[in-house]
């Protein structure tokens, strides 16, 4: 057993053994608004104690941070064991910690507290362009991903005629990168990733900016990799049915912590059951997936509801959904709401026609939608786009539960009757 030391706080263990990552009250603090130690005398003694092999006398998260305003602890006291050739699906609301302990798992930032123990080799996909150089070509990239997985160039040059076909970008393999679209990064990232020999996939959300053509190819391709060659796959992502066709174990996170893990449909439950099923929902300090900061929502809330009642919705009654937004800019948008279910995406209607918002001023958007649900219980996403680009999005934002009293066989779906009305507040 090799061990490899990061810092007096931590280390990385690499084990030999069946287990591919074990943790152990693995934590992450972060300051904010600052990225030094405030002053330079302290720079300097933090400079002087690492120059002569000794522990930083500011590395160490005391009693000062805790609770206080300074920083945060994105994740703290995390412990969990995932076998070789798992498939491991990481959920959790935004801020959940999800990306933290990924780039942490990938050794992109290190630990606070804790330790890791890893068996074998990660690649991971976890933002657009991580891990390229934008001014060497798509092929140049290959190469250097590959050294820095150890490979040598005789094995890159098996891999890379597979590597470029799965990514169907051939045209521009000889193209600098920093050319691509979002799209072609991905496609060439995830297939560098999943083809260049390591044990452990790593990916994050970013498999959500290619097409569904290509999110298809590349979930089929993880399962393989896992079914077929024992690879581990760890996976975020908010869509759920895509999460859940893949992986069959999960980690639910929420503020840091590990609220349950096991199979994925009783995580996945858990999950569901913790969103927010309010029937009024203040979204000024929510943090959307995606802001371009034109659009600021304010609240989400129900109009079939007092704000002290249960989210739950009697036999087909109709949805009368509400949400209030303020323009920081005059743009022509549109909207559109998901519904989801056990199933995946159940239905996505959207205003189809553009329409004006003026900068500085505020607006409700109110739904009105049938319904012809099962029972069950649903969530809600919501966004605004520009010219067909995401301006606004955001994910698992309320849950809602449909209950059909003595009717529990009803086999049925959404009714696709509905219609939006603008009103400028």
């Amino acid at each position: 057993m090799r061990w490899r030391k990061r810092s007096p706080t931590h280390t990385v263990e690499i084990l030999v053994s069946d287990i591919a990552i074990r943790t152990e009250q693995l934590s992450k603090y972060y300051r904010l608004g600052v990225i030094n130690n405030g002053t330079l005398f302290r720079d300097v003694q933090s400079w002087w104690a690492l120059k002569r092999g000794k522990e930083d006398p500011h590395a160490k998260i005391g009693s000062a941070h805790e609770g206080g305003k300074e920083g945060f602890w994105a994740l703290k006291n995390v412990d969990f064991e995932i076998q070789q050739g798992d498939r491991v699906g990481i959920i959790g609301h935004n801020g959940a910690g999800k990306s933290t302990l990924l780039k942490i798992l990938s050794g992109i930032t290190a630990p606070t507290e804790g330790i890791i123990k890893i068996n074998g080799r990660i690649s991971s996909l976890l933002e657009v362009g991580t891990g390229f150089h934008p001014e060497l070509t798509g092929r140049e990239n290959i190469y250097l991903n590959g050294a820095i997985l150890g490979m040598k160039k005789r094995e890159v040059d098996k891999k890379i005629d597979g590597i470029i076909a799965f990514s169907e970008i051939d045209e521009h393999i000889d193209t600098p990168v920093k050319r691509y679209s979002s799209g072609m990064y991905v496609r060439l990232a995830f297939a560098v990733a999943a083809h260049l020999d390591s044990d452990i996939l790593i990916a994050d959300e970013v498999l959500a900016v290619g097409d569904a053509a290509f999110q298809k190819k590349a979930l089929g391709k993880m399962n393989d990799l896992s079914t077929g060659q024992g690879r581990t796959v760890l996976f975020v992502s908010h869509n759920m049915a895509q999460v859940r066709g893949l992986c069959t174990k999960g980690i639910l996170l929420n503020y840091g912590q590990i609220v349950c893990e096991g199979n994925f449909f009783d995580v996945e439950h858990r999950y569901f059951e913790k969103l927010n099923s309010s029937t009024y929902i203040q979204l000024s300090d929510y943090k959307p997936n995606y802001t371009d900061g034109a659009i600021i929502v304010e609240a989400f809330y129900s109009l079939n509801h007092k704000k002290e009642e249960n989210f739950i919705y009697a036999s087909r009654k109709k949805f009368k959904f509400c949400i209030d937004f303020f323009a920081k800019f005059t743009k022509k948008v549109t909207f559109g709401i998901t519904f989801s279910g056990a199933v995946g995406v159940l239905f996505s209607p959207n205003t189809d026609t553009p329409f004006q918002v003026e900068k500085g001023k505020r607006y409700s958007i109110v739904m009105n939608i049938d319904n012809y649900l099962l029972p069950g219980r649903y969530g809600i996403s919501f966004g605004f786009n520009e010219n067909a680009q995401t301006i606004w999005w955001g994910t698992d934002i309320a849950t809602f539960e449909v209950s059909y009293p003595g009717r529990e066989g009803y086999a049925g779906s959404f009714d696709v009757d509905y219609n939006f009305d603008i009103i400028e507040k």
